[in-house]
């Protein structure tokens, strides 16, 4: 195990700058994950890490090894792809004992280490079978024990759920975490679900357009967004955004009289915010009137229009709202977020 540094790291493709001035420290043993939309860069960013693809300028570390010009092979590192990158023509044994067997490793100590990692994911019944025997969820783990055997100094996840159904996703997401908890082996994880992100992760990277928007402890990001970009990629329904100007202590937009956390000066343009989750229902408040209810079984989602601009509310308990019914909100104290209209930044 080892702790990777990232320091100044740069990405260009031709005039083309992907990755801008990124830095990023990962202790030993420790559970990160890349987050962002597509073309953020996270993708590229791990690729440098494996030595997949070459370093316009800066230094990767991993121990006390920068490792800029070392081929994958010598970084200590095992990847496991989105697509899972099986042979189909080699037993699950095979597989997972392959990169094993080209680094000329005993027949006895790849025996082993395959065991202990059918073993650790539940694939012992399935040793002898091919890949096309398997389901998707069962390739994912032979991917996983491909790299496990060769007690990495640190995993690359890259994507590895996107193409399992919804279901098998969230097991796999809890299997994920129990295998790190297991072996706590310094992991890096890219994904563009940032509910992947929410509960898989000791800390987050969200990433936008190259650069590093925000990282953190996930329920940091998600109390504290650093930016309006954050408040609205971390949550699920994302957070409520509305622009206004700070006049008398409240946030004034489009004839709405919001209250304000404070720390914007009067006259300023700024971005009210508060989570779905943290809008209360009222007998007066802010008017909203129902768009679409969307009951999910544990939660009511209820899309809302509130002076033109659209929200989102989610309720614990069940209402009978119909759209075009005009309901009356509150966000609770404590709860609301302020942003600098022209920057994104955080006031409060």
């Amino acid at each position: 195990m080892a702790e990777v540094k990232i320091r100044d790291l740069q990405k260009s493709y031709g005039a083309v700058k992907v990755v801008h001035a990124v830095d990023v420290d990962i202790p030993d043993g420790e559970f990160v994950v890349l987050v962002g939309p597509s073309g953020c860069g996270k993708s590229t960013l791990l690729r440098m890490i494996a030595g997949l693809e070459a370093i316009t300028s800066g230094t990767i570390s991993i121990g006390n090894r920068v490792v800029n010009n070392l081929p994958p092979a010598e970084r200590d590192i095992a990847m496991v792809f989105q697509n899972y990158a099986l042979y189909p023509h080699k037993t699950v044994a095979a597989n997972m004992g392959f990169a094993l067997k080209m680094a000329r490793m005993n027949k006895v100590e790849i025996d082993a280490r395959v065991a202990r990692a059918a073993g650790i994911l539940g694939l012992d019944p399935y040793l002898a079978r091919f890949p096309r025997e398997l389901s998707g969820g069962q390739r994912q783990r032979v991917a996983m024990g491909r790299a496990i055997v060769r007690n990495p100094q640190v995993f690359l996840f890259d994507e590895p759920l996107s193409n399992l159904d919804a279901k098998l996703r969230v097991q796999m997401r809890s299997e994920i975490r129990e295998l790190h908890q297991r072996l706590a082996t310094t992991t890096v994880y890219v994904t563009h679900d940032q509910i992947e992100a929410m509960t898989m992760a000791d800390r987050i990277v969200v990433m936008r357009e190259g650069r590093i928007a925000q990282q953190g402890a996930p329920l940091d990001l998600y109390d504290r967004p650093a930016n309006t970009f954050v408040a609205g990629f971390i949550g699920s329904p994302s957070m409520n955004l509305i622009s206004g100007v700070i006049r008398a202590g409240m946030v004034e937009a489009d004839g709405l009289s919001l209250p304000s956390p404070g720390g914007a000066v009067e006259g300023r343009r700024v971005i009210w915010g508060v989570r779905p989750e943290h809008l209360d229902l009222v007998d007066s408040g802010i008017a909203a009137t129902v768009v679409v209810v969307e009951p999910t079984g544990s939660e009511t989602h209820v899309v809302l229009r509130i002076a033109g601009h659209d929200a989102v509310a989610v309720f614990r308990e069940r209402h009978a709202f119909r759209p075009g019914e005009v309901i009356h909100l509150a966000p609770r104290s404590g709860l609301v977020h302020l942003f600098d209209e022209a920057t994104g930044i955080r006031i409060n």
